[in-house]
């Protein structure tokens, strides 16, 4: 990307020949070229981002912006590889979950102290978000959105199958009324109930723990004991393969192949996350979509809790950084501050705003669907802090997959991820 220097920052280099500090960002949420600087019209997370990272490079006085995108899928071999050999962007995204691997050996700068002075205040944060950047009582980085897994529902489908009430889709509150539903809307429409990414990333492993935290029970305790083979997660399981058995729903299907087919209206309900709200809006509209009537929903409980899977990007500075070279430190401090300013641009994605001011204005809560789902951050989880989440999650995707995909049994599969996560639990 070709950086321009713009404004009084052109005077000034004319004058004194001063270069603007140029920082790497790294991230993932796909590619967008022509995103521009406008970030109230960019839809989709890639150009949203996209477009707030431009902005930032042509506002940001004495600071130039490149960006490095990288596939989601292979996004932290890339980024430790580069920490590895001493390149780690200046400035890159990172999932909640991942500062306890990264914060634990050091490699991500403190930036407790110095975030008030970049105009970043923190008290304005919600608990949730100030939580995902914390580790053993330091910050450790600057959080940009909370992001679960919802039930996205075709409405028309679902109105076919009886399945509409006051104009709200009739979601199952138990194993037995989902397989019920399952029946109902196949034998109307002919279409599957159900569809989600089972064969690629873990959409289908952040479903079965969304249903054994329902069951108040988890895949590991607090002081590092996996509870993976337990009659709480054979029941988790089991609430989902009854629709395979039953053809009501396809293992088969990829992230891209699942989402494809929701919007083409051969399912009636895409289990996906708060990230493709806006994208999914835009895409109803279109008279060649598939999707002509699309509502959002908080994830149901089958269980006896509400819970549904939820993480947090964040932004980080590499430590190596603040040590080495104070001027751009604060040169990316700067532009950490101005993606937090742009906190409500980002939640147009979908995703939950981090910032009580943001929560709390009129054109966050105006925006679209949001009314539909705001029960979703009441019942927000996820795993206790590890640092082998990574590796853990792998785990559980490779073992739930051998169950939908080769017939594992059941009790087998998680024998065996039990014993695989204790051992990274262990280590």
């Amino acid at each position: 990307m070709k950086h321009l220097l713009t404004g009084a920052l052109v005077a000034s280099a004319l004058t004194t020949g001063a270069q603007a500090q140029e920082i790497t960002l790294g991230r993932f949420f796909g590619a967008c070229e022509d995103a521009g600087t406008d970030t109230e019209t960019s839809v989709g997370e890639a150009c949203i981002i996209q477009s707030i990272i431009n902005a930032a490079d042509a506002e940001i006085e004495g600071v130039s912006v490149e960006t490095l995108p990288t596939d989601w899928g292979n996004y932290y071999d890339q980024i430790k590889a580069a920490y590895a050999g001493g390149t780690p962007p200046d400035i890159h995204v990172m999932h909640r979950h991942r500062v306890p691997e990264f914060a634990g050996i050091g490699a991500l700068a403190d930036l407790t102290d110095d975030l008030e002075a970049a105009g970043i205040d923190p008290a304005d944060w919600t608990e949730s978000a100030r939580a995902a950047v914390t580790h053993d009582g330091a910050i450790y980085g600057v959080p940009m959105d909370l992001h679960a897994n919802l039930w996205h529902v075709n409405m028309a489908l679902m109105e076919q199958a009886g399945l509409v009430q006051d104009g709200k889709p009739v979601l199952p509150s138990s194993p037995e009324e989902l397989l019920e539903h399952a029946k109902m809307l196949k034998e109307a429409t002919g279409q599957d109930y159900l569809a989600a990414d089972f064969a690629q990333f873990p959409i289908g492993v952040r479903l079965v723990l969304a249903l054994l935290w329902q069951q108040g029970s988890n895949i590991f305790t607090e002081d590092g004991t996996a509870t993976i083979e337990t009659a709480e997660a054979q029941a988790a399981v089991e609430a989902i393969t009854q629709l395979f058995a039953e053809d009501l729903a396809n293992p088969q299907l990829n992230y891209a192949d699942s989402q494809q087919a929701f919007l083409n209206g051969e399912a009636a309900v895409l289990v996906n996350g708060t990230w493709v709200v806006d994208f999914y809006t835009a895409e109803a509209a279109k008279e060649e979509t598939g999707l002509d009537d699309y509502y959002v929903a908080d994830f149901p409980s089958l269980f006896g809790e509400g819970a549904t899977w939820a993480d947090s990007h964040i932004w980080v500075i590499p430590s190596p950084l603040e040590a080495n070279d104070a001027e751009k430190y604060q040169a990316a401090l700067k532009v950490l501050a101005f993606i937090n300013d742009h906190n409500i641009d980002w939640a147009r994605t979908g995703h939950m705003a981090v910032r009580n001011s943001v929560l709390e204005s009129e054109t966050y809560q105006s925006l679209p669907h949001r009314a539909e789902y705001a029960g979703t951050v009441e019942i927000a989880r996820d795993t206790p802090p590890s640092e082998s989440y990574g590796a853990i999650q792998d785990i559980l995707n490779r073992e739930l997959q051998a169950i939908w995909l080769t017939d594992k049994p059941v009790e087998d599969a998680l024998a065996d991820a039990e014993i695989e996560v204790q051992d990274q639990l262990d280590r």
